[in-house]
């Protein structure tokens, strides 16, 4: 590995974002797929929002930052970037570390963690890299500590209160930036009951943003599981911010204060109805599911809001008069012998809603073009993202007798 200037040199030019108090750079990660929805979102939520791969930034202020945190839907995790630099050796990462604004981010005896991606960069060890910033960042900030173990999104609750930094070496590029969610996003608070294969949170807006329903006309979701299409809808529905009920890292960074996070929730719940302009159902023939999504729905403050009913496919009802629409995320069957009872359901839901639905536009989560043929409807592929590991399409379609 060659070497460039050692550490007794003149400290090399490093491009950071300003102290909190300023302008910052800030990204929200959002799922593969879901970029186009999330950047429609965040530029509805009034945040100055660009396209970037992987999701979308802006430059912004901490509430900027807040309301992303309180308000988006789709994305996944809001992240702030404290510093960007090149390094070719483990001397160059050292000295660019220390002078990195530790101390805007973590608080005097805090717990700190790195998630490090390294890729055709000479510095390839991504333990080896989150080390080296462990170590500045511990003679930095007074009494911080650093625990090893970047995990994974889904690492949660057991470093709840820990600083997260995530770092992405590229091209021997690195980029570190701070976690200003803490849990993932998807996580909103209410849902403890959960069914069989629970649908993510922001997944479920997606295809709410994805079908085109603006809250005013009925929405029915026959596969609802625990619950988590018709309650997001009702939170849509009634501009009900999506994080209202949970906190955020971000909360927890010096100079934030509380007066601040909660004047930004102040002002996104004062936006929020006291009712659903149109009616939100959700039905499933596990009994054990319904029940779970009712407790979910209590916890999200919307149990007033949708009507949860136990029956199968076959006894669907929907509202009479005008037009609605179907968003939901029927049964795929990934179990060997599945594959011909999960064709006949999906053929059973194109007959009901043909017969049952004629004039109202149906969203569906589909794994393959082949279970779209079964319902005999005129599809069209929106997007294309996945879910638990399973790849899938958002497919709309004009229901047609």
């Amino acid at each position: 590995m060659t070497r460039r200037a050692s550490t007794g040199t003149r400290a090399p030019k490093v491009s950071r974002p300003a102290a909190l108090a300023g302008r910052l750079d800030c990204f929200a990660a959002v799922a593969p797929g879901l970029e186009a929805l999330a950047l429609a979102e965040a530029i509805a939520l009034r945040l100055p929002a660009r396209a970037e791969e992987g999701g979308f930034g802006w430059t912004g202020d901490v509430r900027s930052v807040l309301t992303a945190n309180v308000g988006l839907r789709i994305a996944s995790r809001v992240l702030v970037r404290v510093a960007a630099f090149e390094a070719r050796s483990f001397a160059e990462l050292e000295l660019h570390a220390r002078r990195v604004p530790w101390l805007s981010i973590v608080e005097a005896g805090a717990t700190v963690r790195f998630r490090v991606t390294c890729r055709k960069s000479r510095l390839y060890h991504s333990d080896a890299v989150a080390q080296r910033l462990a170590d500045a960042v511990e003679r930095v900030v007074p009494g911080a500590r650093a625990i090893g173990g970047s995990g994974t999104d889904d690492e949660s609750s057991t470093h709840e209160a820990s600083t997260l930094f995530v770092v992405r070496f590229h091209r021997d590029r690195c980029v570190i930036s701070a976690d200003s969610s803490g849990e993932l996003l998807h996580r909103r608070g209410y849902r403890l009951a959960t069914a069989k294969a629970p649908l993510r949170e922001t997944l479920a807006a997606a295809l709410l943003a994805a079908s085109g329903w603006d809250g005013s006309a009925p929405l029915v979701d026959p596969f609802c599981g625990s619950g988590t299409i018709p309650i997001e809808a009702a939170l849509l529905a009634r501009r009900i911010p999506p994080g209202a009920r949970r906190s955020f890292a971000v909360e927890r960074w010096p100079g934030v204060s509380p007066a601040l996070a909660r004047e930004v929730r102040g002002a996104l719940e004062r936006e929020a109805r006291a009712s659903a302009p149109g009616s939100i159902a959700g039905s499933d023939r596990d009994a054990g599911a319904i029940e779970s999504a009712r407790a979910n729905a209590v916890r999200a403050g919307v149990d007033d809001s949708v009507a949860l009913h136990v029956h199968a496919l076959s006894a669907l009802v929907l509202p009479e008069g005008g037009r609605g629409w179907i968003v939901t995320n029927p049964p795929y069957g990934v179990r060997v012998g599945d594959a011909h009872r999960v064709r006949d359901l999906w053929g059973r839901l194109g007959r009901v809603l043909r017969e049952r639905a004629p004039g109202w536009r149906l969203t569906v989560l589909s794994p393959s073009p082949a279970l779209e043929r079964q319902l005999q409807l005129p599809t069209r592929v929106i997007a294309h993202t996945s879910n638990g590991g399973l790849p899938v399409r958002i497919v709309t379609a004009e229901i047609t007798a």
